[in-house]
């Protein structure tokens, strides 16, 4: 049978969709679409379409006969990551780096600076970035009366957009891995995996935009909405939990893991440029070998673009990992204690591969049952401009992840339909639609009361969680609002920098209306 011209198509992706956003349980809803989408493309056989589940759950472990090292190498990635996250928690290095943290500090915005500093620093994971810099940043955030809301903003706009702009991130080997799939599924050879990713960063208004947005706020005190009230109560010293605020992060309570007293600074910062360092140059070192292989000539831009980066990130997370190491055994602590940690680190990352694992299987029915094909052919009959899609595309993506809470399982579900849309109407509108869904689904996930990241950004603020929702809710809107006039203009003029250019002015005039809102309030209450 033929789906892309059949509306039947939709029904994997709607189901794995709908799923979603009535039990908000992305693995069942992932699991879903596949076992759907096995029937329908096995002519409704049971054995059919257990032999078509398993060959794409196998495909994704074995490739050609041999192990799928792409796929596996991130699996690895991962894993070191997580062990080198509860590492570094183990020695101390994120207590140490708090104490020194609140000695040299001296003023309100520099505190709010710190936090978003750091929070654009320690990008290698967002659940390590908010946990990391909230038990670093809320001792002198509260130093200086800064509202546990504000702080929870801070963390929730750097982790996220952060993690989704730096390719040596977990979020950065995810994507990467699904949009290799998509590139290869449409024989577009122009750009490797990273090459496509680089292109997309400028793309991704809305992690741009919202990590501007946030020094902005921190810079000039752009106070809105419930967040003006949550600043008042903390300069006259409401809205702090003493308790709290007198722990100096003994004990790290997402990952369970207690912290030592005698940890130093280097022991945070060291293993976290390590692994930039060590990434950076193993994808220079495999680049290199490629161009040696096909015989052309080293350059750093070419290096880049030819590199295996599911390899150079596993170099670069074992040589991270041994100096996270070191920085333990420095101190002598006990083997228990580093076995536990490397354990739970581990596991705190099994999640993260589940949802990796069910994104590409459904990533491969999606293609399959040639969704984007037929979805291309309605926007045609609608005469929907191939222009808009971008941005409808990003509204989508906004509304999924808020409603199933989570980044992942949007980029899992959006990303193969926005390929195959772009594939059946205007490739050159591939990289921007691929841009929208990634910059929609952090937006969506920043909005949602049940998003990881925003549940982990309350925790690592110890802040009540609904106050940070609604706090943070007026600038996550007011980006998204810029990102809309950026993907306009982009899926108009298929250029970069005009749409860009067109976000940046938006940007300007949206930080204007906020600083004014925020004055205004300021003065009624003087009043």
């Amino acid at each position: 049978m033929d789906f892309a011209s059949s509306p039947i198509s939709l029904l994997p992706p709607l189901l794995a969709l709908g799923l979603a956003i009535i039990t908000r349980r992305v693995l069942l809803s992932l699991g879903a679409g596949i076992v759907i989408g096995g029937f329908l493309l096995s002519d409704n056989s049971f054995s059919g379409a257990a032999s078509y589940i398993f060959n794409t759950v196998y495909s994704v472990f074995i490739e050609d006969g041999s192990i799928n090292s792409w796929n596996m190498s991130i699996v690895g990635f991962l894993l070191l990551l997580g062990m080198m996250t509860a590492l570094l928690t183990l020695s101390g290095g994120t207590r140490a780096f708090a104490l020194w943290a609140q000695a040299r500090v001296k003023s309100k915005r520099g505190s709010k600076l710190l936090a978003a500093f750091l929070g654009v620093f320690i990008f290698i994971d967002d659940y390590f970035n908010s946990i990391a810099v909230g038990a670093v940043a809320r001792p002198v955030t509260d130093r200086f009366y800064v509202s546990r809301a504000k702080l929870a903003y801070i963390l929730d706009s750097t982790a996220a957009p952060m993690c989704v702009l730096t390719p040596a991130s977990s979020w950065g080997a995810y994507i990467m891995t699904i949009i290799g799939g998509i590139l290869v599924s449409h024989n577009m050879t122009e750009y490797s995996a990273l090459g496509a990713y680089v292109r997309l960063i400028p793309m991704n208004f809305y992690a741009v935009f919202a990590l501007l947005m946030v020094f902005t706020v921190a810079w000039f005190k752009i106070d809105v909405g419930a967040m003006r009230r949550h600043e008042i109560e903390a300069s006259q010293g409401r809205g702090f939990d003493n308790e709290n605020s007198s722990q100096d992060a003994q004990h790290d309570d997402e990952l369970d893991i207690e912290q030592s007293p005698n940890g130093s600074v280097l022991d945070l910062i060291l293993p976290i440029i390590t692994l930039i360092v060590a990434t950076v140059l193993a994808m220079m070192y495999t680049g290199g070998l490629a161009l040696a292989d096909d015989g052309q000539s080293f350059t750093v831009l070419r290096a880049f673009e030819n590199t295996d980066v599911g390899t150079s990130l596993i170099y670069g997370g074992v040589i991270g990992l041994v100096v996270a190491l070191a920085t333990v055994w420095r101190q002598r602590l006990p083997l228990l204690s580093v076995s536990r940690a490397l354990w739970v680190g581990a596991k705190s990352m099994f999640g993260a591969i589940l949802i990796l694992l069910f994104a590409w299987s459904i990533g491969s029915v999606i293609g399959d049952m040639k969704t984007g094909a037929y979805l291309s052919s309605m926007a045609q009959q609608a005469n929907i401009n191939a222009g808009w899609l971008p941005v409808i595309l990003f509204l989508l993506a906004g509304m999924m992840a808020f409603s199933t809470g989570t980044s992942w399982g949007t980029f899992g579900i959006m990303l193969p339909i926005a390929g195959d849309l772009a594939g059946a109407t205007d490739l050159t509108l591939m990289l921007p639609m691929l841009g929208a869904v990634l910059a929609g689904s952090v937006f969506g996930d920043h909005c949602s009361p049940i998003s990881d990241t925003t549940i982990l950004s309350s925790t690592g603020a110890r802040c009540n969680h609904m106050d940070h929702v609604t706090t943070q809710l007026p600038y996550a809107v007011s980006v998204a609002l810029i990102s809309c006039v950026g993907f306009i203009t982009l899926g108009m003029t298929t250029s970069t920098m005009l749409s860009f250019a067109a976000a940046s002015v938006a940007f300007v005039l949206v930080c204007l209306v906020l600083s004014m809102l925020s004055r205004t309030r300021l003065e009624n209450q003087k009043i």
